[in-house]
């Protein structure tokens, strides 16, 4: 990429998207391009196919998604499916179209089968069923994967797949309904923290800025405890779901977004090609060898158990001194869900961020 070159980034008000736009701009990146969800509805395919007719971008970074955590993949199911099967299939044909020299796709590590081998290759994908609670959020990345993946093998375009493993970051989604486990410890902890202190401006500054089923900081303290205490927080503790057995793998997504415009900038599906299938020059359609799992995980290649992060989180982040209580009907999920990632080290790219430092620097602007 030149630094004047025209770089769409989709969804870059979210987590990941923002954390693009930053590393872009810090590395002199001077012409992108982004549209709101209001300006622009990227499951709505003409609205999508006018946009790259009119804007014509030579790059694209497809960070737009529908994400949630356990509860709302679980309840949402066709809401997750549906918005992000759309999303992928306007804008990777639209590239295609409007001839995009490049397109990065992220996807999730839920693309994994439930009872996969640990660390998680690339080579495991398809081979077992996947994970209830996510699996059509998962069917949808991997649809976004083989849509990279075929478009590549029939039409010679240079399109890579990025499966990055659990995320946290500034820019997270603290919605306790909604949330994924560390942004949901985080809040949880800190708002167990205020009403055990009874910190009430704490509290009423907190729901003021993300309110809770509707109620904000200027409800009634009764009413305001009643809702803490349906998520499990009260004076003396914090209750958090599962057994906390289960293993994570945590990316800053500052580091993924410096892997994204790390392979935007110096990978080619080519060099996939070449190294992994030893096809040196391709012919389109590329019919032969099997081409198969072209994507790359990102992420750190080591874990820690939920209980090991709420420790974390607990006594070197929020310093919160009450009990953490385990509720074991609620569900785990997928026990462990470490990838591996040798294909992306031997690429050129390892992460940067401490983890617990990453933590504190998020819960410190959390509080800000």
């Amino acid at each position: 990429m030149q630094k004047d070159s025209k770089i769409y980034i989709a969804g870059h008000r979210g987590l990941v998207g923002s954390a693009i736009v930053r590393n872009l701009q810090q590395k002199g990146y001077t012409n992108l391009i982004f549209r709101t969800h209001a300006e622009l509805d990227l499951t709505n395919q003409a609205a999508v196919e006018q946009f790259f007719a009119a804007e014509k971008p030579e790059y694209v970074i497809l960070a737009a998604a529908k994400v949630g955590g356990i509860v709302a993949n679980n309840t949402y199911r066709a809401d997750f499916i549906y918005a992000n099967l759309q999303i992928q299939n306007n804008i990777i044909h639209s590239s295609y179209l409007h001839n995009v020299t490049k397109l990065v796709f992220l996807g999730s590590s839920c693309i994994y089968p439930k009872n996969s081998p640990q660390p998680m290759r690339e080579d495991y994908l398809l081979t077992s069923p996947l994970e209830y609670t996510n699996e059509p959020y998962a069917i949808a990345k991997i649809a976004g994967i083989k849509l990279c993946e075929s478009y590549n093998l029939q039409y010679g375009t240079n399109y890579i797949a990025l499966m990055p493993t659990n995320l946290y970051g500034y820019n997270d989604n603290f919605d306790l309904e909604k949330s994924h486990v560390l942004p949901a410890l985080i809040r949880k902890m800190h708002l167990g923290k205020a009403l055990a202190e009874g910190n009430e401006s704490a509290l009423r500054a907190d729901l003021n800025r993300l309110p809770i089923e509707n109620i904000n900081g200027n409800a009634e303290m009764s009413t305001i405890r009643s809702v803490l205490a349906k998520y499990g927080i009260s004076d003396t503790s914090v209750t958090l779901w599962g057994t906390g057995a289960p293993r994570r793998e945590f990316l800053h997504a500052d580091d993924l977004a410096d892997a994204s415009v790390f392979i935007a900038e110096h990978i080619d599906f080519k060099d996939i090609l070449k190294n992994d299938f030893q096809v040196e020059s391709p012919a389109y359609p590329l019919t032969k060898p099997e081409v198969r799992n072209t994507h790359i995980n990102i992420g750190t290649g080591t874990d820690l158990s939920i209980k090991e992060l709420a420790e974390l989180i607990k006594t070197e982040i929020v310093h919160y001194n009450g009990q953490l209580i385990w509720d074991s009907t609620k569900p785990d999920g997928t026990m462990q869900k470490l990838q591996d990632v040798t294909k992306l080290h031997n690429l050129g790219w390892k992460e940067k961020i401490d983890f617990t430092e990453g933590v504190r620097q998020v819960y410190n602007k959390y509080c800000s």
